[in-house]
């Protein structure tokens, strides 16, 4: 905390004058065409390397940097049509995987694997990228004998096979999921370095499927006086949720099997799972497998002992859901190199639980001054915003930190505003700023300003 307040009250006296400075932009612009991914020095290292060897390159080898001398791959056949009928990220992208944290849980099936939010663009999380939260470990499920069920307060119990099921009208729609324990790990002070770790069990999709109202209204369910229903899965741990049926209602709900075009992967809950979007992830059953429509909260195992906030009182606040407006810089981030002074594109993810993201704003001084930054399109309710901004670094000293908005007027709150209410021993719906600071050499780490 005394080197956080240092920095603060030391080398960060001002905001960086040039923040928008466009003739500035104009003049370094070309520094940012080699992109996001040369934050990273092991870039501007390779690059150098390439420059200083040119002159000794073989014609055509390939390292050449003359454009004149075609590269093989420019003079050459290429590889056939894959064989294995399923396309794979390129040999040079093998770096970008999602990475399971060491510790934190004591075996591999009950465990999380984090999403590289730092490493992807726009809003979409790729379905081998997509984070992972499991209870008792993941299985592949044979849809033909999988059967999901409605029963509870309803006129007809109902059984649907997976094929009754995909036979009927569907919707696909995008939706951020966010585990109710990301940045779970930063409430009492700095624990990991990258956004990775801190922010990685956030991801996004289409996700397509039955509105879960259309089912209950096929077994006749009593929607007036069931107000709630319970969600199960069928994995080894039961995990089951109440679900309000204020959610249900409105349609948004899916019983969904698809992603992103294609049928759920196995350990995002193949072949059928609860979406419930704006809620945590653990209302999203895996697996699932029954809904039971009754007139009260359940309260079961995973809603009572766990995903429950600790409040500065003692007392324990219960059927927390939604997830409220937040957003993280995703570039610079934590981990991240800048390669040298000049323009550089900020971009990150903001999201709400409650609707759409309204402003998002940036700041490179620790939050004495904030910019609006640009929301890139599409913005949709419940679903990630990628946001950006423009900024000329000096190569000075800098703390960037966003600040997202949405459309019910909800402000993210600082971790001094947040700790107020929530104190410092939580571990769920941590929405706080997310600060990264900037060193003078431009290695970029995760810090907190209280």
């Amino acid at each position: 905390m005394d080197f956080q307040i240092k920095m603060m009250s030391g080398r960060l006296r001002k905001a960086p004058e040039n923040f928008l400075d466009r003739q500035a932009i104009r003049t370094v612009a070309a520094e940012a065409r080699q992109g996001r991914r040369d934050f990273l020095r092991s870039a501007f290292a390779a690059a150098a390397a390439t420059a200083a060897a040119g002159s000794h390159a073989q014609p055509n080898a390939g390292g050449d940097p003359n454009i004149l001398n075609l590269p093989e791959h420019s003079r050459g056949l290429g590889q056939a049509v894959a064989t294995d009928g399923y396309g794979k990220p390129s040999k040079y992208e093998a770096n970008v995987q999602r990475r399971r944290s060491p510790g934190l849980t004591q075996t591999a099936q009950a465990s999380v694997s984090f999403a590289p939010l730092q490493s992807l663009f726009g809003i979409v999380t790729p379905s081998g990228l997509h984070f992972e939260r499991h209870h008792q470990g993941w299985w592949d499920i044979d849809p033909s004998r999988h059967r999901f069920m409605v029963n509870g307060m309803v006129k007809t119990p109902m059984v649907f096979t997976m094929d009754e099921l995909m036979r009927l009208p569907s919707l696909s729609r995008f939706h951020f999921i966010e585990c109710g324990a990301n940045t779970g790990m930063e409430w009492g002070n700095v624990a990991v370095p990258t956004c990775q770790y801190t922010h990685g069990m956030l991801s996004c999709s289409e996700f397509t499927g039955v509105p879960l109202i259309t089912l209950l209204e096929m077994a006749g369910a009593d929607l007036k006086n069931g107000r709630f229903v319970l969600a199960e899965g069928a994995d080894g741990s039961s995990m089951t949720r109440t679900i309000p049926m204020s959610l249900i209602r409105s349609g948004e709900v899916l019983v969904a099997y698809g992603q992103n075009g294609e049928m759920l992967r196995p350990e995002n809950g193949y072949p059928l799972r609860l979406v419930v979007p704006g809620a945590q992830g653990v209302s999203w059953v895996k697996y699932l497998r029954r809904i039971e429509v009754g007139d009260r909260p359940y309260g079961a195992k995973d809603e009572a002992i766990h995903y429950v906030d600790l409040m500065p009182d003692g007392l324990h606040r219960q059927y927390t859901s939604t997830q409220e407006c937040k957003s993280v810089v995703t570039a610079p981030s934590g981990g991240q190199v800048l390669l040298d002074k000049g323009f550089y594109n900020v971009t990150g993810l903001a999201w709400s639980g409650r609707g759409k993201v309204r402003r998002v704003d940036v700041s490179v001084d620790g939050g004495r001054n904030w910019h609006a930054a640009r929301l890139e399109t599409p913005v949709l309710g419940k679903c990630l915003t990628r946001f950006s901004a423009d900024w000329v670094w000096d190569g000075k000293p800098a703390i960037i930190q966003s600040r997202a908005a949405d459309e019910t007027g909800y402000v993210q709150p600082t971790y001094r505003q947040l700790r107020a209410v929530r104190g410092t021993r939580s571990i769920y719906h941590n929405n706080a700023i997310q600060s990264w600071l900037v060193e003078e050499s431009g290695e970029v780490r995760n810090v907190q300003l209280s």
